[in-house]
């Protein structure tokens, strides 16, 4: 069976593309449901996510299977093929298998190294199951890169370092303080990338939460959503005396925290250390802060920064993950190169068994009546026998051997074998 891989991503194409042939709710299981009665694809899985999509499936004849499965997308989305084909990608074979591992360990996703893509194609892997479209092949090549995965995260560092502004905050917040449970938490303002770095905080821990704006009613919808405390905005200052990490980001013109406030409350803090993230643009934090002993600010720049470095980091790791992926599409090969045998292997040990059985049959009607322990040892001794004769061709069928086509072939003469792959031929 040949494995295909056809499907468009964020870097082929659009995202006014990607949301017509997407799969949602039903949709998948209906259209994974029809590709399961094509008479051109025998196995399938739907990947879609906001970034891909894509159909992974198992077919007999390749070129019956891409244009199968490209008229399938362009009716059940009532997209032009030329829309399509404009933006569709494929792969086959062991470029099929790579993808597939490479999909897997984010090492294409937008962000490499992201975690969720592997808990997206578990899923659709597990519709696919429910929904009975895939067999040997796509079971184990989807347990295979699920298992790959794994081990790039094991034994690289690709997802370690932070590659959002955000979440580079959470870091450094982390660095300094280690445990981030027994601290506590500002925001200041309601900016996008703030709010985001406020929810990796409250996920690593943080439990003493509070909340600023100038507009109250939206300073209570985050103390809602977050589970912190209101601030008046005026009086934020003096709240500063117990607060650990502050983020800002308002939409002031001008500097809504100056170093004399912060030197002030430092001492009455006892220089007890305070991390201040100022993703305000521009700036509402003064930058003279950082001079202050034990206070730690960093501005949007200064993230930018991080992240960049942390981005190479990650690269340098993705090399590491190919060599991963190379070394595992090997192993698949191998087991795939092995079900060619398998049909002869079944046949030749059926046949086998037969013969045996008829001349186990002939022998103890010839011998008359016999105890049951000495029939047992009989039918022990031939089973042997057979077994050991067997031996040697299965082994050879089953090894790496260069001429591995031309032994079936001589094995399937020799013992006038018909296996399930020649039934189908003929039919």
């Amino acid at each position: 069976m040949n494995i295909l891989v056809i499907g468009l991503n964020h870097k082929t194409a659009p995202i006014e593309v990607r949301e017509k042939v997407a799969f949602d709710g039903t949709k998948l299981e209906e259209a994974i449901s029809i590709l399961k009665k094509s008479d051109v694809v025998k196995e399938n899985i739907i990947l879609s996510t906001c970034n891909r999509v894509e159909i992974y499936a198992g077919v007999n004849n390749v070129d019956s299977g891409i244009e199968g499965i490209k008229n399938f997308l362009s009716d059940f989305h009532k997209v032009s093929r030329d829309l399509l084909d404009k933006s569709l990608y494929l792969h086959t074979g062991t470029d099929a298998i790579r993808h597939m591992y490479r999909v897997a360990s984010s090492l294409d996703s937008m962000v490499v190294g992201e975690p969720q893509i592997l808990g997206q194609l578990k899923d659709a892997y597990d519709a696919a199951l429910k929904n009975k479209t895939t067999g040997v092949v796509l079971n184990k090549l989807m347990r295979k890169s699920v298992s790959v995965a794994k081990r790039i995260r094991t034994e690289t560092k690709i997802a370690e370092s932070a590659v959002s502004i955000s979440f580079a905050a959470v870091e450094l917040a982390r660095k300094i303080f280690e445990d981030l449970s027994t601290k506590s938490f500002m925001l200041i303002g309601a900016g996008e990338m703030a709010e985001l770095a406020a929810r990796h905080l409250i996920n690593s821990g943080v439990k003493d939460v509070f909340i600023t704006n100038r507009t109250k009613a939206r300073a209570e919808e985050l103390a809602l959503e977050f589970h912190g405390k209101v601030v008046i905005f005026d009086n934020f200052v003096q709240e500063l005396l117990h607060t650990d990490i502050v983020i800002c980001s308002t939409g002031a013109a001008h500097y809504v925290l100056l170093k004399e406030q912060v030197h002030r409350m430092m001492k009455e803090r006892k220089q007890k250390p305070m991390f201040i993230i100022d993703i305000s643009v521009p700036r509402n934090v003064d930058p003279q802060i950082n001079d202050l002993d034990n206070v730690y600010l960093y501005d949007v720049d200064s993230l930018q920064g991080i992240v960049d470095t942390n981005i190479q980091e990650r690269a340098r790791e993705a090399e590491k993950a190919e060599q991963i992926v190379d070394e595992e599409i090997g192993s698949f090969l191998k087991w795939q190169a092995s079900l060619a045998a398998t049909p002869t292997i079944v046949a030749l040990r059926n046949k086998a068994e037969e013969i045996r059985k008829t001349e186990f049959e002939k022998t103890i009607k010839k011998l008359g009546p016999l105890e049951e322990e000495k029939i047992k040892a009989i039918e022990y001794l031939t089973t042997s026998i057979v077994n050991k004769l067997i031996h040697t061709p299965t082994a050879a069928l089953k090894s790496e051997d260069s001429d591995k086509e031309v032994m079936l072939d001589v094995i399937q003469k020799l013992f006038q074998l018909e296996t399930e792959k020649g039934k189908n031929e003929e039919t």
